[in-house]
């Protein structure tokens, strides 16, 4: 059976829609201001792929681990990205790459992924889950849910992570054949999806039994070859003389891997094709969430620049764009609309005032209350003779707070008179009573040292008088 549509040509049923469990769900992505996407006559994302593969030059490809950081990774301006299986078992199911997580799981999350960003994304299918059969059957899952390109590897299940103890791999000669497999099963979908052939023969048995593998994936039809796990510049540049036309993806491990870091040039030099940064994303990740949380348990907020402001946060997501959108289907004319829905435009527009009003409203600016002068004159009398604490105006409190850790998390300067706004910043002073230790030391000549204390989080608090 088949459909047309204007502008395009007949394309088969089967092409735009998948039966699953006596339902029909849109293969094809619809495409709005708020939602990335791929129309029918654009190229399919396989097609993109390749055109990078066929360009000159080596070319990154950091791994994302949900929608957001692969959203991320797009705005940063990189061709395409990585979903790696370390990161999305860490991030979902916040356990090791050790084959706990399974092909469900994996889809589920790779099709959000793809459908949140446009550029093309390769996906992380381990060993296929299973023999040659469940591999074909990974296939058209990936196919289906967007992914350009599919890893396929040769360990044995359950797998184990590539720079990690405990790796074993099948036989070459079922390598070999689920890789075959896989070409078939393309074929059979009638897709053009990129088969990425790894193997962790490199550490699991030798590095000629990796070589050995890679030639015989490449003769099996594969698009790019990958061992991972090599150990020197030498064994790279070895692995790149193999099937010299097949393309090279090398794996740029953060953080401590087997395989040396080279830069982009390094390894263009060298005749890689693709780079993968497998754990930036998911690193940093952790890290600034462990910042956080100790800045939260001591009392404080992440400091100014740690994070994005609200506003920004807002824009990454799509905030304003849907708020755009959204205004194009508001209606106040239709006598039968209820209460909530007559409200619907003015809704809107409140709710584009208030975003407005707070967009200084960020971590960048914290909202404090400032005493002004005339606070100070009427609280304390006009008559500066009788008030020493009158002439604060001129002076400068510098708050600097130094981590556990020895990093310094924060140094500001703010007018002495800005007290009862500090404790928003630095939760920590909350009951020290700053105005006596200014009242005390307004006669100072120069600058003193108020306050040196550790929080409970064990940060050091320095409170100067400049």
């Amino acid at each position: 059976m088949k459909v047309s549509a204007v502008g395009t040509s007949s394309v088969t049923l089967s092409s735009l829609f998948r039966f699953e469990s006596g339902s029909v769900s849109l293969l094809s992505k619809s495409k709005s201001s708020f939602g990335v996407a791929c129309s029918l006559a654009s190229s399919s994302p396989a097609k993109a792929l390749r055109r990078i593969l066929d360009s000159p030059g080596v070319h990154q490809g950091p791994a994302c681990f949900d929608a957001l950081s692969a959203k991320l990774v797009e705005n940063a301006g990189f061709q395409f990205c990585f979903s790696s299986g370390f990161s999305i078992s860490a991030a979902s199911l916040a356990l090791p790459d050790t084959g706990l997580i399974s092909y469900a799981e994996m889809l589920h999350q790779g099709q959000l992924i793809t459908q949140s960003v446009s550029i093309p994304v390769i996906g992380d299918a381990d060993n296929g889950y299973g023999n040659a059969m469940n591999l074909k059957r990974t296939l058209k899952g990936y196919i289906a849910a967007g992914f350009a390109g599919i890893i396929l590897e040769d360990q044995v299940s359950p797998k184990a992570c590539g720079h990690t103890r405990g790796r074993r791999v099948v036989s070459r000669e079922e390598a070999v054949m689920k890789i075959k497999a896989a070409v078939d099963a393309r074929r059979e979908s009638g897709s053009d999806i990129v088969i990425v052939a790894r193997s962790d023969a490199r550490q699991a048995v030798s590095l000629e039994e990796a070589l050995v593998r890679s030639r015989a994936f490449a003769d099996a039809g594969a698009d790019v070859l990958f061992i991972d796990a090599l150990a020197s510049r030498e064994e790279m540049k070895a692995f790149c003389d193999v099937s010299p036309l097949v393309p090279k993806m090398a794996n740029m491990l953060e953080g401590g891997g087997k395989t040396p870091i080279l830069n982009p040039m390094e390894l263009q030099d060298i005749g890689f094709k693709i780079v993968a940064y497998p754990l930036s994303l998911i690193g940093v990740s952790i890290r600034a969430m462990q910042d956080s949380l100790t800045a939260i348990r001591g009392g404080r907020i992440p400091p100014p620049g740690s994070m994005p402001s609200f506003e920004e946060i807002k824009d990454i997501l799509g905030f304003n764009a849907y708020y755009e959108e959204e205004k194009r289907y508001a209606t106040t004319t239709n006598p039968q609309l209820s209460k909530r829905e007559s409200s619907n435009l003015y809704s809107i527009q409140r709710r584009d005032q208030v975003d407005t009003e707070q967009t200084n409203q960020s971590f960048k600016d914290p909202i404090v209350e400032v005493i002004t002068p005339d606070d100070v004159y009427n609280k304390y009398g006009a008559d500066s003779s009788r008030n020493p604490f009158s002439g604060i105006w001129s002076r400068t409190l510098r708050v600097k707070i130094t981590g556990r850790d020895g990093f310094e998390r924060l140094d500001l300067r703010i007018p002495a008179g800005f007290l009862d706004g500090i404790t928003n910043i630095v939760p920590a002073l909350g009951g020290i009573n700053i105005k006596e230790l200014l009242d005390d030391a307004t006669e100072e000549v120069g600058g003193k040292l108020l306050l040196d204390f550790q929080d409970r989080m064990g940060d050091r608090i320095q409170v100067f008088l400049e």
